[in-house]
């Protein structure tokens, strides 16, 4: 556990004091909720509430996804800097580093989507205690999938342009098609069909769930709450698995 606590508070000092990435992420998904549902409102009203109410969950989505991008190319930058080297040949086990790493990013996608949460009042959405303890939950399943996710590409690879380029045709397309910015329901066969298979789809609708479902907890056009929460558990699961894989079978020589 020193070894996670210590790779993870190594995490959140790097990012505070990087000021541009500090104003950049907090700026950046305020941007494009605005840009969004100013352009659409009063046109396009999904499920009969104003765009920009529905664009606020995947807006928080969007920052998970984002963060995750950003947070686990230091994976990249630690190679480099030789970091990675001397923690590899340590006696830390090697699923504490992929933790370690992993809850670091996870922790900083959580910090920024809880200041994103703070303007709900401003976008229309009423909260209830409950419902935001609840998507919290949510949200912190949902940071340590992509943050997993984003580790495990990033360990694959040797080139930050290379990463990025990997991360933008993999997670853009997983974050279009899982609701967070359309419903899903009326589109083409062959997108529909997509979006269950897609992992992103049952996070942004446990999340959806969670902030928006109401009384009954249930939205029109989304698998049931407990689907999408197994579902985004699932995804978090296989992450980390595969972050622990790579890290294993990687060798401190590979990973020079």
């Amino acid at each position: 556990m020193r070894a996670v606590l210590a790779l993870w508070h190594r995490e959140i000092v790097r990012f505070l004091r990087d000021r541009p990435r500090v104003t950049g992420s907090l700026l950046q998904p305020v941007i494009f909720w605005l840009l969004f549902s100013g352009a659409l409102h009063g046109s396009y009203k999904p499920g009969g509430m104003d765009y920009g109410q529905y664009f606020f969950v995947g807006t928080l989505a969007m920052i998970t996804l984002f963060t995750a991008i950003f947070a686990t190319i230091t994976v990249i930058e630690d190679r480099k800097d030789g970091f990675l080297q001397g923690v590899l040949v340590s006696p830390v086990p090697r699923a504490s580093i992929a933790l370690g790493k992993i809850l670091g990013g996870a922790s900083l996608g959580m910090l920024l989507a809880v200041i994103f949460l703070l303007l709900a009042p401003f976008a229309g959405v009423s909260l209830s205690v409950p419902s935001v303890l609840l998507g919290l939950a949510v949200l912190a399943i949902l940071a340590i999938a992509v943050t997993g996710l984003g580790f495990t590409l990033a360990w694959l690879m040797d080139s930050t342009a290379g990463y990025h380029g990997v991360m933008m045709l993999f997670l853009m397309p997983m974050l279009l098609l899982s609701g967070a910015f359309f419903p899903m329901e009326s589109a083409h066969p062959l997108m529909s069909w997509v979006r269950f298979v897609n992992p992103m789809t049952y996070g942004v609708g446990a999340l959806r769930h969670a902030l928006q479902g109401g009384p009954g907890g249930e939205l029109a056009g989304l698998p049931s709450f407990g689907v999408c929460l197994l579902g985004t558990i699932l995804f978090a699961l296989v992450t980390f698995a595969l972050s622990t894989f790579v890290v294993t079978r990687r060798s401190v020589r590979n990973a020079a």
